[in-house]
């Protein structure tokens, strides 16, 4: 889950938790919201470990490597008759 997905979860369940004042029958609407909002949360801080701390690891250390000197023009001279 990524950052945009969790901050649209959370949206989504703070809308559902204090927004909207219908009844359905055989789900809470409250409920639904709080568990939306919680998992968004657990997401958007999963992304973010993953993003500082893990993605560091994954980098290859950068080392200096010799660079080749330019080739040389080729010149070819002929003899002209």
């Amino acid at each position: 889950m990524y950052i945009g997905t969790s901050i649209f979860l959370i949206a989504l369940g703070a809308i559902l938790r204090y927004a909207v004042t219908a009844d359905v029958e055989g789900i809470n609407l409250d409920t639904a919201g709080l568990i939306l909002m919680i998992v968004g949360v657990v997401g958007l801080l999963v992304s973010l470990l993953w993003a500082t701390i893990w993605a560091d690891r994954r980098r290859g250390a950068v080392t200096d490597r010799p660079v080749a000197e330019p080739a040389r023009e080729r010149v070819v001279e002929r003899d002209v008759y």
